[in-house]
């Protein structure tokens, strides 16, 4: 399957951005429609539609990135933003309704599939891709593989509590509470080290609230009150970040989500983490993901491929 075409489909929160990648590294898009999230007919219809309009011949296989976990063993999603993916077993369902070969991953597994075969990973053996936009994600890909854990969990290094609950900032030693995560836990990284996490610290030492954009160019010019709030920042997300690099190894963490375009806040916080693991590097270990925009399509395509091939080597 290395040079056969195949479709992709990125399931987002609001959008099904629906592909056709004709070869290994190059993909592009063919249609956007919004995402019937509570119902899965139409969802598996309207994907059996964009499948048939970009591949009249009906045997090209599909490749899904879905907004939420995707159980490798049964197949079932558990998604909070698309309701009508959870308990479904998607590849399954959307395989009958196109009589297609369909192959389904989490959002976050198939942006790591992408930098690692066709991004700042290639070449890489060990890959931790890391999400940092309104919230925390991550994948683990081993040899351009996604490294598939129970559940469909791996790589969520959002979802384990932050280890300190107080920093120094401003000579001071302030105390972080550990706010209520939607995952049914609290004291999660994801609490704090997305784009809401900046704004809620921030609100929480100064008592006021600013945009996390503006927080960071605030921080970027020099003003004290977001220097404060980005250094905060920096100490409770790289201690937890340093433990997930130390435990998986990787040897290049692409950095994907919203705030991977301020790369300044990227390097910052990629220098914090570099003083905290046990490699030592003398180069930078966090960089921005390079297929931030079409990598849902691109990592789905090259879950297609490898899906194929691995059901004909079975």
């Amino acid at each position: 399957m290395q040079g056969a075409a195949v479709l992709c489909a990125d399931i987002g929160g609001s959008f099904i951005k629906f592909g056709l990648s004709r070869k290994p590294g190059e993909v592009e898009e063919f249609a956007r429609v919004p995402v019937p999230k509570s119902d899965w007919r139409a969802l598996a219809e309207a994907l059996r539609g964009l499948s048939n309009d970009a591949d009249g011949s009906g045997v090209m296989p599909i490749g899904i990135s879905a907004a939420g976990l995707v159980d490798p063993v049964t197949g079932r999603g558990l998604s909070a933003n698309i309701p009508c993916l959870t308990g479904l077993p998607i590849a399954e369902t959307i395989s009958r309704a196109t009589g297609r070969s369909v192959f389904a991953a989490n959002d976050a597994d198939c942006l790591t599939l992408a930098e690692a075969n066709d991004g700042v990973g290639r070449g890489h053996s060990i890959v931790f891709c890391i999400i940092i936009g309104t919230g925390i994600g991550g994948g683990i890909a081993v040899d351009g593989r996604i490294l598939r854990g129970a559940g469909g969990v791996t790589g969520e290094w959002g979802h384990g509590p932050a280890l300190n609950t107080s920093v120094e900032i401003g000579g001071r030693l302030v105390h972080v509470p550990r706010f209520s995560c939607g995952c049914g836990q609290s004291g999660c990284v994801d609490t704090i080290g997305g784009a809401r996490g900046i704004e809620k610290l921030h609100t929480l030492f100064h008592g006021e609230e600013r945009s996390s954009h503006r927080i960071i160019d605030d921080w970027q010019v020099g003003e004290a009150k977001a220097g404060e709030t980005i250094d905060a920042y920096l100490q409770l997300v790289a201690d937890p970040l340093a433990v997930a690099i130390n435990t998986v190894g990787p040897s290049i963490v692409p950095v994907g989500g919203g705030l991977a375009s301020a790369g300044t806040l990227i390097a910052a916080l990629d220098e914090a983490v570099r003083a905290r693991i046990l490699n030592r590097l003398d180069r930078p270990l966090l960089v921005p993901a390079i297929r931030r925009e079409d990598g849902g399509l691109m990592g789905a395509a090259v879950l297609a491929r490898q899906g194929v091939d691995d059901v004909r080597a079975a």
